[in-house]
C-alpha cells in the first residue's frame, strides 16, 4: 500500500438489520483496529455474513452507524477495503482477465495494471493457470483467485466470509498460507468462520454473535480457553448450533 494515511480504526455504534418482522443484527457495537485477523464466529443464522457485509458497505443498516476513520473509507478516491465471499463469482473469462476487471477501476495505468496482476498471479502461485477460464478452476483455485482479485486492488482490510467452508484440508491449508502472508504484508483480516481450529490456527481477536447480537469479544485465545458467558461456553463445546 503507497499511502500512510489509514482508514482504521472501523468503529460501529449500535447496528442494526432489519427485515420485515424481524432484526437480524440487533445493536452491535464494536471496533475493528489494524492489523491481525478478527474472527467473526457463531452458529448458523448468528449474523456473521450480515455484520461483514453491513461493514464493507454491502448493505444499508437499519440503524446505528459504520464508521470508518476516513472518511467513506476510500483514499486518494479509491476503496480502501475488499470482501472476499464464500462462494466467489468468476467471469467468463480465464484467469488473468478475472484480475484486470477487477483492476478496471483502480484508475491506474494500463502499465500498472498490467504489472500488478502479474504480481498477482505470482502472488498467489496462478501463473501455470493464467490462461484457464475461471470457472474450471478448483474450489481452492477459485478462492485463491478471488483473494488475489481482491489483494490486487492493494485494500488496507479484507473481509473473507467462510472462504474455505467448502474445501478439502489441502486446499483450506493453502487458503490459511495465503491468509497468513497477507497479514505479515500489513493486511487487516476480518474472517468469518464457525472453524474453532480454524480461529486457534489464524485469530488474534473474536467477535462472538448469537441469534444477530454481540455475545462477546475479546483476544482468541482468552476466549478459546476461559469464554466469559453461557453462550460462549455452549459454543466452544460443540453444543450451542442455532
Amino acid at each position: 500500500m503507497r499511502e500512510s494515511v489509514s482508514i482504521l480504526p472501523l468503529r460501529i455504534s449500535n447496528l442494526c438489520f432489519d427485515v420485515p418482522e424481524k432484526r437480524l443484527v440487533d445493536d452491535v457495537t464494536t471496533q475493528i483496529n489494524a492489523g491481525g485477523l478478527t474472527a467473526v464466529i457463531g452458529p448458523n443464522g448468528a449474523g456473521k455474513t450480515l455484520f461483514l457485509r453491513l461493514c464493507h458497505g454491502l448493505l444499508q443498516p437499519s440503524g446505528g452507524i459504520v464508521e470508518w476513520s476516513l472518511t467513506g473509507g476510500y483514499r486518494s478516491g479509491r476503496k480502501r477495503h475488499a470482501m472476499v465471499f464464500q462462494k466467489p463469482v468468476m467471469l467468463r473469462r480465464n484467469v488473468r482477465d478475472n484480475l484486470l476487471h477487477a483492476l478496471a477501476s483502480t484508475g491506474e495505468s494500463h502499465a500498472w495494471k498490467a504489472q500488478r496482476a502479474k504480481e498477482a498471479l505470482e502472488r498467489f502461485g496462478l501463473q501455470h493457470l493464467v490462461e484457464s477460464p475461471a470457472r474450471v478452476l478448483s474450489g481452492g483455485e477459485q478462492q485463491r483467485l478471488a483473494i488475489a482479485r481482491a489483494w490486487a486492488c492493494e485494500p488496507e482490510i479484507l473481509f473473507l466470509d467462510e472462504p474455505c467452508a467448502h474445501l478439502d484440508p489441502g486446499a483450506t491449508r493453502q487458503i490459511e498460507d495465503v491468509l497468513r502472508a497477507l497479514m505479515n504484508d500489513g493486511v487487516t483480516l476480518v474472517l468469518a468462520t464457525h472453524d474453532l481450529g480454524q480461529v486457534r490456527r489464524l485469530a488474534s481477536r473474536v467477535l462472538f454473535f448469537n441469534r444477530g447480537k454481540l455475545v462477546e469479544e475479546g483476544e482468541a485465545a482468552a476466549f478459546l480457553e476461559v469464554p466469559q458467558s453461557e453462550l460462549s461456553r455452549a459454543f466452544v463445546a460443540g453444543d450451542l448450533l442455532w
